[in-house]
């Protein structure tokens, strides 16, 4: 069930919200409320996929069962044993769901033999629960966090459906505490309700919009059509564009969709468009994964505190699990190594430039090396990425520009305008500007317009909803 559907915004979040509310709370405990939120999470689960309902269910036993061993054993000698045994049954339903393909294909192509494909569906959100598991059972192992023995609160935080499909990756210490005891309040469900319908409005008509545009410029430039730099460049503008509003637009209502439960869940992106080098970037851009690789995998193996040798392993070993980690393809793992490289290069040489040079310059360099990496993100292989690249620098292309993609510029160039602004934080400035000069008279024409606005995206939301458009969602497939 998609967050951006008639099922979900008309049917079962009004029917979760109404029942959740309704459901009293005895002496403040939240048991009854948390049982809602783990039936409705598995219903919304099993809307598109209930056998692998079964799955995320073994894993969230698994997780939680070896947190009670990890706590009982604790300083004994036997307790690592029980964390590596935990973290391998984890990573197996990850690595065989996702993975088993992709080293089927290689391994016919290595050896030159024709073992069958298993052709599994990916379970969606898999890889997002799995580290949400892993983070638990990982911190509880440092003595982060606090054993959890009540398998209903453990599960209702690994399958929460706020944040269930693709994140942000909610360790269990940011609701360790919110689980059991949370606050309610009208000012908070308002606020979510005002940054879930931001977020929708940010999937619904600009990210499905720049969507329609990418299938378009594919299809001529891997289709025998037109074959223009100008095409090849409209696919990368439109698709970096549809992948931040996309994603940040998902997350934005995961959000909201928190705070109307009384969750407070972590930031995921933080005008990542707007850095001025790569380092910037991962720091805004899906900000808990990129922390979780740091905190689970980039420090366990010695961060910066060993030689230059080991270092630079370390980030190459992070940037290509990374990749892998977004989709079993070799392109992903190329552009993991993309990453590091890139990285490694800011790190030892560039940074101190970047830091130098005009604003603008560093920033372009920016947009242009992170435009170039959806080219290896986006491709289904490598073939049709290097196609990309030779017709995007000229190579075999069949010139800077012809009339389809003329014809597609014009017609996309104010909604590519208005988004590039959209991924500045110069809306929100604009507005707090207002607020700050108008004084009371702002601050009322704000809190009269702000449900007037919501209402507004609400309605144009569902007019697209409704007409069958284009509606599909980049995350679900890693």
């Amino acid at each position: 069930m998609l967050f951006s559907s008639i099922t979900f915004l008309y049917w079962f979040l009004p029917l979760v919200v109404a029942l959740y509310f309704i459901i009293p709370r005895p002496r403040g405990s939240l048991l009854w409320r948390n049982l809602l939120l783990f039936v409705a999470s598995i219903v919304f689960y099993a809307w598109g996929e209930p056998l692998y309902v079964l799955v995320m269910i073994a894993q969230s036993l698994v997780g939680w069962a070896s947190g009670l061993l990890i706590d009982r054993y604790r300083g004994k000698p036997v307790v690592r044993a029980i964390l590596v045994i935990s973290l391998v049954i984890e990573l197996s339903s990850l690595l065989f769901f996702k993975y088993t393909d992709f080293f089927i294909n290689n391994l016919n192509t290595l050896f030159h033999s024709q073992l069958g494909l298993l052709a599994l569906a990916l379970p969606l959100g898999i890889s997002f629960y799995t580290f949400q598991i892993l983070s638990y059972t990982i911190d509880l192992y440092r003595g982060k966090v606090s054993v959890q023995k009540n398998p209903l609160v453990f599960a209702t935080y690994v399958t929460l459906f706020a944040q269930l499909i693709a994140g942000p990756i909610v360790r269990y210490s940011m609701v360790e505490e919110q689980l059991t005891s949370r606050t309610h309040s009208l000012a908070g469900f308002v606020k979510g309700v005002r940054r879930f319908a931001l977020g929708l409005g940010k999937k619904v008509l600009l990210a499905n919009t720049f969507g329609q545009l990418v299938v378009l410029t594919q299809a001529e430039l891997h289709g025998g059509g037109e074959q223009s730099v100008l095409f090849a460049l409209l696919f990368l503008v439109g698709f970096s564009l549809q992948i931040y509003f996309d994603f940040s637009g998902y997350s934005d209502m995961a959000i909201g969709l928190g705070h109307m439960f009384g969750f407070t869940f972590p930031e995921n992106f933080n005008y990542p468009y707007i850095s001025r080098s790569l380092t910037e970037f991962w720091r805004r851009w899906h900000m808990t994964m990129s922390f979780w690789f740091r905190d689970y995998v980039y420090i366990s193996l010695g961060g910066n505190r060993v030689g230059k040798f080991r270092h630079l392993l370390n980030i190459l070993i992070v940037w290509m699990v990374t990749g892998f980690w977004h989709g079993a393809g070799w392109n992903f793992i190329l552009w993991g190594l993309y990453m590091a490289i890139f990285l490694i290069l800011e790190k030892y040489f560039l940074q101190r430039l970047l830091e130098k040079i005009p604003r603008f310059f560093s920033h372009i360099y920016l947009v242009i090396f992170i435009m170039l990496s959806w080219i290896l993100f986006e491709s289904s292989s490598l073939a049709q990425a290097q196609e990309l690249f030779l017709t995007l620098f000229g190579f075999g292309s069949s010139g800077l520009a012809g009339i389809a993609s003329l014809y597609y510029l014009k017609s996309y160039i104010v909604l590519i305008v208005v988004a590039v602004i959209g991924c500045t934080p110069l809306p929100a400035r604009a507005i707090g500007w207002f607020r700050d000069k108008t004084g009371l008279l702002g601050k009322r024409t704000l809190t009269i317009l702000e449900p007037l606005f919501i209402a507004a995206i609400l309605l144009v939301v569902t007019s697209f909803l409704v007409d069958g458009s284009f509606n599909p969602f980049i995350y679900f497939r890693f």
